[in-house]
């Protein structure tokens, strides 16, 4: 899921929120580069998420931690 990113979410926001990692149990976490962006994101988690799970069967994303980059 993390190398397909990009395509999942559209350039805007693969620009400003970059994947780190997804723990065994579905939690994806995204770095994003400021606080107003991290806002938006967390409004748009249900869309994200759908977009993300889309065509996905095993190995589902349970819940994304937006994080703020230093």
């Amino acid at each position: 899921m993390i190398p397909d990113w990009p395509r999942l979410v559209g350039p805007q926001i693969a620009a400003v929120a970059t994947p780190e990692s997804i723990t065994p149990d579905g939690v994806l976490f995204v770095r994003v580069a400021t606080s107003s962006w991290m806002n938006e994101l967390q409004l748009m988690t249900p869309d994200i998420m759908a977009r993300v799970n889309a065509g996905r069967g095993a190995g589902r994303i349970t819940t994304i931690r937006w994080l703020l980059s230093r």
